[in-house]
């Protein structure tokens, strides 16, 4: 819009010095600095992929939770992305953010990256599409975007100073894929710069990256953020593109930036393009006086609830139904697993949001099934170690000063207090708060030893039922890592008896101290908890009783936010506790015997040629008992297919996370996920795109004029159903450099029983192209390849050739 750009430019020319180099510096933890003087208010940005948080880390303003963004990948449907992003928006708006930290476009370079339920898939182009749909629904509701981490941000082990060593190639064609194909298709506002180094250069100065490919060739012409705390070195950012340091109020920007325009080690002008960029951003979200937003009305309000159950439905992905197990017609089910009663419905870390309810995949087959049908056990409990109190307690936080006076008071939705910069209590200042107690009642739900612990740095004082178990200071585990207190493991302080159903005073009471020198203020730590500890053996044999008994089980399996979250990349892909011996306990006492795999990313399901079914249903939002209940009665159809290959980790191709001195190289070059186990000759658990529906369907045929694909499927079924229609390029001559073939597009068609549908796909061109890393670009290969049609990479129906 370029009578915006004049008020941009404009309100630019009105600034001072010290004006433009604060307005590029967090005021603090998620916003901008307001400036009265040219009609700018407060940029206010927000986490997440999956909900939005808001400013503050309270249950006080509940979000909406939606599915795992793998979960909307597995869906294979950009417009389902969009319509989640449309929801996002509306969320930000009443929550009054500007910007949402989203989407994570990063690539399941690994399998034990331990962040990847937060980004969508092994595949690039699966990845941009998703990643387009997500953005163009956000920013149609006028909130802006930052895709990130830019780039090559695909491990969590040693983030900060990782430098991983990527080949030109594998960049253009694997992990800028996605940024591109966004950046072109979505024109996103704003990019968020990683904490690695990328090739000797870290991510928040790299001129190379961000000004000449990323706005030079792509066009880019939003604003660059930091992610928190990764800006570095002043000079050495502005020169690198970025145009804002978070958080505030200390970063490398601010006075830093002013002195060194001052001391002639930047110009003036340089400082101008970042804050032309930020004012940019304002006047498109209607944050700029005199500038016409990008959205004048929103679009029309969504159901949350409604949507996030949807999407949980769709995003299922039924990978093995043996003699028509699912969908249950009926009888009696046993429904069993720590996870079922207590789902874990969404990832660690900074995606975590508050929702106003959670349906628990007991919850939803309760509601589902006739009364008397269904009965409970626990079975096996994931959760080898204490973890952030939850149920059973009613908390709150007492801030009190040095004198004792309570100074305000915080609701605390679970156990754990995350305060962040200027996100506290009302009444509460850094300077006044000396103590925070965490103080309430539990109400066991198990009579018997009850583990308390503490997950946090500093001082406390632990007590339980009256009796004071721990005064003393707990000390990081790892002095290295800034974000300790947040990922870090909780330790045991406390054991203590206690009757199911009583309830008992608790409380942490946490000294507050701050190091001098940190740039961040921020009160972080939690009480933990763990049930009484039952004879696992027996546990198992309840299980197996109840399967027995039952004419299904149901058996939900589960990671926990010490396997996969933030912060840490995994060991293993092994179900933590003892859920594969519950698995095939219960797979031996009945036949039918359904898994639901509740985790964020593969897992290893040694027993799954045991079992009569198995579900995935990724982290599942919300909704997702309700949704489990819809897939499982057949009141809908699982609709997912998988948006990265599942097998062992004995067999997969590529698994190093963890750098050698500092560096991580990328030796295999492009060929991650199926790519490398096509490659390598190795037969996966279950293939890239692989997913079941409730119907079966004939590939009829493929008519080609070189750029789109028309392809007729027929429902052979006896109910309607959705397919998921893949196509994938194989060249005639692929070599040694070249993978065997390459997702290359996908539809999804509907059609009622014995109908046939047609699905629509134009072939890009960047399909037939390579990067020449001689060259320094693309390079589009003429010659032979066949076009081959499917379920999945592994599932060619039928098979077209063209010459290009």
């Amino acid at each position: 819009m370029a009578e915006n750009e004049a008020v941009v430019e404009a309100a630019l020319g009105k600034l001072d010095l010290e004006a433009k180099t604060r307005l590029l510096a967090g005021q603090d933890m998620w916003s901008l600095p307001a400036l009265p003087e040219i009609g700018l208010a407060s940029l206010v940005m927000s986490d997440g992929p999956i909900g939005v948080r808001g400013v503050r880390w309270t249950a006080d303003d509940p979000s909406v939770a939606l599915p795992s963004p793998t979960a909307l990948a597995a869906t294979w449907d950009p417009g389902l992305a969009r319509r989640a992003g449309v929801l996002l928006a509306q969320e930000a708006r009443r929550k009054g953010v500007h910007v949402l930290l989203a989407p994570t476009v990063n690539l399941h370079r690994s399998p034990l990256g331990g962040r990847h339920f937060e980004a969508y898939s092994e595949d690039p182009y699966l990845t941009g599409r998703i990643g387009t749909g997500y953005v163009q629904g956000v920013q149609s509701g006028g909130v802006g975007t930052t895709v990130k981490h830019f780039v090559a941000n695909d491990a969590e082990t040693d983030r900060f100073t990782v430098n991983n060593l990527v080949g030109e190639r594998a960049l253009r064609e694997l992990y800028l894929a996605p940024f591109e194909a966004i950046v072109e298709h979505a024109h996103p506002w704003g990019v968020m710069t990683a904490y690695n180094t990328v090739n000797g250069t870290t991510m928040t100065e790299h001129h190379h990256l961000v000004n000449e490919v990323l706005r030079g060739e792509w066009g880019f012409d939003g604003f660059n953020v930091s992610d928190w705390m990764a800006a570095r070195d002043t000079v050495g950012a502005l020169r690198g593109g970025l145009d804002v340091a978070m958080p505030g109020p200390r970063t490398v920007y601010g006075e830093a930036l002013a002195q060194a325009v001052r001391d002639g080690r930047l110009e003036e002008s340089e400082v101008d393009g970042a804050v032309r960029r930020v004012l940019r951003l304002a006047a498109r979200v209607g944050a700029l006086e005199g500038a016409e937003p990008a959205v004048a009305a929103p679009p029309a309000p969504v159901d949350g609830e409604a949507l996030a159950r949807e999407l949980a439905r769709r995003s299922f992905v039924l990978v093995r139904n043996e003699n028509d197990t699912l969908p249950l017609t009926s009888g009696t089910v046993a429904l069993i697993g720590a996870a079922a009663r207590d789902a874990r419905i969404l990832g660690g870390g900074s995606a975590t949001v508050f929702p106003a309810r959670t349906v628990s995949p007991l919850d939803g087959l309760t509601a589902a099934l006739p009364d008397g049908t269904l009965t409970y056990a626990v079975g096996a409990d994931p959760t080898t170690e204490l973890a952030v109190a939850d149920k059973g307690f009613t908390l709150r936080a007492v801030c009190r000063d040095a004198d004792g006076r309570v100074i305000g008071t915080g609701s605390a939705p679970n156990g754990q207090i995350q305060w962040m910069g200027a996100d506290l209590p009302e009444g509460v200042t850094h300077d006044t708060l000396h103590t925070v107690e965490l103080t309430g009642t539990f109400t066991p739900r198990a009579t018997g030893r009850h583990a308390f612990g503490i997950k946090g740095v500093g001082a406390f004082t632990l007590t339980v039922a009256g009796t004071t178990y721990y005064d003393g200071v707990q000390l990081p585990a790892d002095v290295s890592d800034p974000f300790e207190a947040f990922f870090g493991s909780p330790v045991p302080r406390a054991e203590a008896e206690l009757t199911a159903g009583e309830p008992v005073d608790v409380s942490l009471t946490h000294v507050f101290r701050l190091p001098e020198d940190i740039p961040l203020k921020v009160v972080a730590f939690a009480l933990a908890h763990q049930e009484p500890q039952r004879d696992p053996d027996e546990l198992i044999a309840e299980a197996v009783e109840a399967a027995r008994a039952a004419d299904t089980a149901v058996v939900v399996v589960a990671t926990t936010d010490r396997v996969e979250s933030e912060g840490f990349d995994r060991e293993d892909l092994r179900l933590p506790g003892r859920q594969d011996d519950l698995v095939r306990a219960v797979a031996a006492a009945n036949p039918r015997t359904v898994v639901v795999v509740n985790s964020g990313s593969p897992v290893e399901l040694p027993w799954r040629e045991d079992v009569a079914a198995v579900l995935l249903s990724w982290f599942p939002g919300q909704e997702g008992g309700a949704a489990l209940a819809d897939v499982l009665t057949g009141a809908h159809e699982p609709g997912g297919r998988l948006p990265t290959t599942w097998g062992s980790l004995t067999d997969a191709p590529v698994t190093r996370v963890t750098p050698e001195d500092g560096e991580l190289p990328y030796t295999e070059g492009v060929f991650i996920g199926y790519r490398a186990w096509e490659k390598e000759g190795r037969t996966p658990a279950y293939p890239f795109g692989h997913g079941l529906g409730y119907t079966d369907w004939t590939y009829e045929s493929v008519e080609t004029d070189g750029t789109s694909l028309t392809i007729r499927v027929r429902n052979r079924g006896d109910r309607p159903g959705r397919e998921v229609v893949q196509v994938y390029l194989a060249p005639g001559e692929p070599g040694p450099d070249r993978p065997a073939r390459l997702l290359a597009g996908f539809a999804s068609v509907e059609a009622g029983p014995g109908e046939s549908a047609e699905a629509v796909v134009d072939l890009p061109r960047r399909a037939f192209e390579v990067w020449d890393e001689a060259a320094h670009r693309w390079v589009f290969v003429k010659g032979s390849y066949e076009i081959q049609v499917g379920r999945s990479i592994a599932d060619r129906r039928i098979t077209a050739t063209i010459n290009v």
